[in-house]
């Protein structure tokens, strides 16, 4: 269902003129921030709020997944888009698509992979 839904969003935006102005986002995704743990996001969580942008680097030569997509805080590492979730993602910024994420939840719970979650956006233009 995804797959078809980004595909449709791509067909659709091909046809918009480029100069538009984004007015809305389609949401591609919603996931936990993987390897939270073991970057950066420990010594930056008490800064991060919910709402904050997000970038998203492709890393094509990462040695464990070649699909891998970075996930930055303010110019900072502090996951991954998992593994299991990453295919489209990382498709459509290999083409060139621009996409938004941000922080929609953190929880202080032991468990890393329930600490951040966050969305990836396709933005809209009218």
């Amino acid at each position: 269902m995804h797959r078809l839904l980004a595909l449709l969003c791509l067909v659709w935006m091909a046809w918009q003129p480029l100069h538009a102005q984004v007015v809305a986002h389609i949401l591609l995704q919603d996931s936990p921030l993987a390897g939270f743990q073991y970057h950066a996001g420990k010594l930056l969580w008490p800064q991060m709020q919910v709402g904050d942008a997000l970038t998203l680097v492709r890393e094509p030569d990462n040695p464990h997944d070649a699909r891998a997509v970075r996930v930055e805080w303010q110019g900072h590492k502090i996951g991954y888009v998992p593994r299991r979730e990453n295919a489209d993602v990382a498709r459509l910024l290999d083409r060139g698509q621009i996409l938004t994420a941000r922080i929609v939840r953190l929880a202080e719970v032991r468990d890393p992979w329930s600490r951040v979650r966050f969305e990836i956006l396709v933005p809209l233009q009218p």
